[in-house]
């Protein structure tokens, strides 16, 4: 043993190339587990549901394989996809396609979830992000890894999936979920809905919305809120429908079954549906109301006869059949107050969100009102069309509002409501705001620009702007001191640029350094940093001005 050369002994990594593997980004692997996990959760949790509703009844039509098959056509129904009848009576395939909107948090929030854990890769202040694209990516295809054996494994069962809504539906879900979740780690950028915005509007609208004013955010807050008073005021609508016909409502659970755990059965049953019946109502109240099959309409304006229903706690807050009432007719309160709430948020915008660029024309503020009251009839109109669809075949084609009625009527509605109240705001914060002596402001004032930066002769190239940039204050560590007796690596340092330049370095090693110390090796200079430091100019005085004007 005395022979054995001393460079074929294995010796240990040494401490500074532990420290950048410990702190290196992770990679596509993580996203794909985070994926995958996020899809088994959510299958992990309906089987629980069904597996317990299966031991708890007493008289199950199927063992065990059946009740798997269930919860598998669940979940994937939970993402919108539309599943198919195959034991019918008549023996023709009979498709069910109204997906419980709260089932449907359940996958959104997991992938939601893994996507944002995923870009942060669970590091601290200090660590990099991953790459948006790389976790956006993984998180989408580990989902659908397990994704596409679970569709395949419901096609054995009564509840097969639809091919065509299931490979449309499942990989939407996932790709809207996990954009959002890593957009919130980044910390909410406005480049990617701006780079969408000015690729879908047109040339000539592009200025109304993307305007620097803030008018994009005011609207989209006033949109949400608007929606959210819409869905609120159907669920009260609901409940008060439901307390009305109570007595039905009791009824109805005596005639579907039997016993505490098909009454608990048909209790979660219409838990999941609650979110649906709001968005009817709230359909009901805009005016174009809600179907109950082919060609039956339920509006205030009256509601026609629904043929021959099974029996159902939720149905029974549907009104009599028989022309409208004064009763009735109350309903509108609500897309007015909707149309108060998004003029409200308009209006407070106009005056407080214009930040710098001061205070919104009336003409902007009206604007700016529409386009709000037309991004809530957007948010209505897809939350109609995913509260309904298909129960059956023939009479039961079709259930739950129109989807493109429901957008048309909530945009009209709050747009002549939104537009008089926002102006209605803005007069009197303008009018609030002279009383207390602040300075006046009637249209948008282009602020004084800063003096011009001394550019360096040499031309200089910007970087393009990516989707996703890093949050500000997460840099990598620097790496530890090296030890004397640590051998060389080729990534260490042995001095600066000028130094390899002078004692003849190779390029490849001068590049290598450059990649580490984050410098461009193609010699192209990073964006200059903003001087935050220097004087803003003041405008020139007027020439009746005893005192110069302070600056914008």
């Amino acid at each position: 043993m005395a022979g054995v050369i001393q460079t074929t002994v294995r010796r240990s990594m040494p401490a500074s190339l532990l420290l950048r593997v410990r702190h290196r980004s992770p990679g596509l692997a993580n996203g794909l587990v985070g994926g995958a996990l996020a899809a088994g959760l959510g299958l992990a949790a309906f089987t629980v549901l069904v597996m317990l509703l299966w031991v708890s009844s007493p008289y199950p039509d199927s063992g065990p394989g059946g009740a798997l098959h269930v919860a598998a056509a669940l979940w994937l129904l939970a993402h919108g996809a539309e599943l198919v009848r195959v034991d019918t009576l008549s023996g023709a395939l009979a498709p069910m396609g109204v997906p419980p909107l709260l089932l449907a948090v359940v996958p959104v929030w997991l992938l939601h979830r893994a996507a944002r854990d995923t870009a942060e890769g669970g590091a601290r202040d200090n660590a990099p992000l991953m790459p948006g694209r790389t976790a956006w990516a993984g998180v989408v295809l580990g989902y659908l890894a397990v994704a596409a054996p679970a569709a395949l494994y419901a096609a054995g069962g009564a509840l097969r999936p639809s091919w065509t809504w299931t490979a449309l539906c499942v990989p939407l879900v996932a790709l809207v979920a996990a954009g959002t979740g890593v957009w919130t780690a980044y910390g909410r950028p406005s480049g990617p809905l701006e780079q969408v915005l000015g690729a879908v509007l047109p040339r000539g609208a592009r200025h109304l919305v993307l305007g620097p004013d803030g008018r994009p955010g005011v609207a989209a807050r006033a949109a949400a809120a608007g929606a959210t008073v819409l869905v609120a005021g159907g669920a009260v609508l609901l409940t008060v429908s439901l307390g009305w016909h109570f007595g039905e409502t009791r009824r109805t659970f005596g005639r579907l079954t039997e016993g505490w755990s098909g009454w608990l059965a048909v209790l979660l049953l219409c838990v999941t549906l609650l979110p649906n019946a709001a968005v009817w109502a709230a359909a009901y109240a805009l005016g174009p109301g809600f179907l109950l099959g082919a060609g039956v309409a339920v509006t205030p304006l009256g509601a026609r006869a629904a043929p021959l229903l099974p029996p159902f706690p939720l149905l029974a807050a549907v009104p009599d059949p028989g022309a409208g009432t004064a009763l009735h007719g109350t309903v509108v309160a609500l897309p007015l107050t909707a149309g108060v709430v998004v003029g409200w948020f308009v209006g407070r915008g106009s005056v407080t969100g214009g930040g710098r660029f001061g205070v919104w024309t009336a003409g902007r503020t009206a604007g700016a009102a529409a386009f709000a009251a037309g991004l809530c009839g957007v948010l209505m109109a897809l939350l109609a069309g995913l509260a309904g669809g298909p129960l059956g075949t023939a009479a039961l084609a079709r259930f739950g509002p129109v989807w493109w009625q429901v957008g048309l009527a909530t945009a009209v509605w709050l747009g002549l409501t939104a537009a008089a109240t926002a102006l209605t705001v803005r007069a009197w914060r303008l009018r609030r705001s002279y009383r207390r002596g602040e300075r006046r402001a009637d249209r948008v004032v282009v602020p004084w620009r800063r003096p011009a930066l001394p550019r360096s002769p040499q031309r200089e190239r910007l970087p393009r702007g990516t989707w996703f940039k890093r949050k500000p204050g997460r840099s990598a560590p620097a790496p530890a001191p090296v030890a004397a007796d640590e051998p060389y690596l080729l990534l260490d340092d042995d001095g600066d640029d000028g130094d390899d330049r002078a004692h003849g370095a190779p390029d490849d090693l001068r590049d290598l350094r450059d990649l580490r110390d984050g410098t461009d090796p193609f010699g192209l200079r990073p964006r200059p940093e903003p001087l935050d430091d220097l004087p803003t100019a003041s405008p020139p005085a007027a020439p009746g001005d005893p005192e110069p004007r302070p600056p914008a």
